[in-house]
């Protein structure tokens, strides 16, 4: 039986929010990693987290196969994190999370490549009314019918130190009187620490989970969106309104708000940028599904006690207090 230090793992995606995560518990357990991204000399910065020559950064472009085919070429397992939250010039959910998952699953089939990852979302559905929801679900249909094997993630909202949802309302709740509630603020989440998510798709490379099985990931609290800015709020020692905005209006303003980003050739600051797709994912919860808790396809069954909210998101978001490190906290 071939040792941890024996197998390449080839990560797409490895140098994004999640990826980093992922390489760093691959590489603690001796794996020898093989990060896939369009610009290699931007990944520098995950070296460190390994050993001696351990990590390695190449270049690979879901659009060629030629470079996916070079990036695969010898690894034992394949995982892909690629995915991007909103599209933008030639980024599309179709081409990235649809298309893109494609092209790595049917170039690692066809190189006998059994063991491979998907990263996925809670809501991946091909039904849904939402572009990025049924580009993932899609992507997960081309993964598994390229191979059965195959291992889908879905996590809820994820946080860590650079995620884009904590970080995001924190940056606006330093510079606006107000934060919004999309819809009233009653859409649940389940958020899951990153560390987690990462030491579930080791596990996965390991071998100790259910091939062909799909995981739903969420953490050990169920919050809405109300919830969410309110403990934000409660950490960052700031008082701001919350400002209910139902769905239609928040349609609206996605609307003018992608005008405004397309009219200014992208411009638009990313902290205040809202899609109409993003206003179509928040009318549905984003929970773990009862089915997954069931067949304990969840962090719970894998015996992993997840990280909260409160025990994670303080040691990252003190910055955005008036005084940083050192701001007495204030009732909020």
């Amino acid at each position: 039986m071939s040792t941890a230090s024996s197998q390449l793992v080839t990560v797409f995606g490895g140098s994004g929010f999640i990826g980093r995560h992922v390489v760093r518990a691959l590489a603690k357990r001796g794996y020898r990693v093989r990060v896939a991204v369009r610009r290699p000399d931007l990944a520098f910065f995950l070296q460190p987290l390994g050993n001696v020559g351990q990590i390695h950064a190449v270049q690979a472009n879901l659009r060629y196969p030629a470079s996916i085919d070079r990036a695969i070429e010898g690894a034992d397992v394949v995982i892909n994190l690629v995915g991007i939250l909103s599209e933008s010039g030639r980024q599309r959910f179709q081409t990235v999370q649809a298309n893109g998952a494609k092209a790595i699953a049917d170039a690692a089939a066809r190189k006998g490549i059994s063991r491979f990852v998907q990263m996925s979302a809670i809501g991946a559905d091909p039904a849904s009314p939402s572009a990025y929801a049924r580009s993932k679900a899609a992507g997960e249909a081309a993964v598994h019918a390229a191979i059965k094997e195959a291992i889908i993630i879905r996590p809820s909202i994820v946080f860590g130190p650079e995620d884009d949802f904590f970080n995001r309302f924190a940056a606006l709740a330093r510079i606006l009187p107000g934060l919004p509630l999309i819809g009233g603020g009653e859409t649940r989440f389940q958020p899951v620490f990153v560390g987690d998510v990462a030491e579930v798709v080791a596990r996965a490379v390991d071998g100790s989970l259910k091939a062909g099985a799909t995981y739903e990931l969420g953490g050990p609290e169920v919050k809405t969106f109300r919830e969410l800015l309110e403990t934000l709020l409660r950490i960052i020692h700031r008082r701001r309104l919350l400002l209910p905005l139902p769905f239609p209006l928040a349609r609206i303003q996605a609307g003018v708000m992608e005008f405004v980003n397309k009219f200014t050739f992208g411009l638009m600051p990313k902290a205040l940028m809202l899609t109409r797709d993003q206003v179509t994912l928040l009318e549905r919860d984003n929970v773990v599904s009862e089915e997954a808790n069931s067949a304990g396809l969840t962090l719970e069954g894998l015996g992993i006690k997840g990280e909260t909210i409160d025990s994670v998101v303080p040691g990252y978001l003190y910055r955005f207090r008036k005084a940083g490190q050192f701001d007495r906290a204030v009732e909020v």
